[in-house]
């Protein structure tokens, strides 16, 4: 008389949706992330988060798009460094990416929807 086990879990289970405190939590952190670790914060956050949630996707597909338009934005300036206006692009892009991610972190934890300016769309 052997106990029955229960059978294991299905991989393909849905995953559980965030609460709205966990998804506020999580884009804030992915917006802060992003000033410190550039694209991959929102890189890792809308890849593994992305189904938990609207809100949580919404700013992790924004942050993602902020990011990589920065990434491109700071590749222009390191090509053009020689000619100086490299200097130029490239503290342009550092300050934005601190000011405007602060500003979106500060949204996202205040449960707003946030859009970075001149942001190229890459993913939705």
């Amino acid at each position: 008389m052997s106990e029955s086990t229960p059978p294991p879990a299905s991989p393909y289970q849905s995953v559980q949706p965030l609460s709205p405190s966990d998804e506020k939590l999580w884009a804030t952190l992915i917006h802060v992330g992003g000033i410190f670790f550039g694209f991959l914060p929102a890189l890792i956050g809308y890849l593994v988060l992305k189904d938990r949630g609207p809100f949580i996707r919404e700013h992790a597909a924004t942050a993602l798009n902020f990011q990589l338009t920065a990434l491109i934005a700071a590749f222009v300036g390191g090509l053009t460094v020689l000619l100086l206006i490299g200097v130029l692009i490239l503290l342009a892009v550092s300050v934005a990416v601190i000011v405007l991610s602060i500003i979106a972190a500060l949204a996202a934890n205040n449960g707003q929807a946030y859009t970075y300016p001149l942001s190229i769309k890459f993913v939705s």
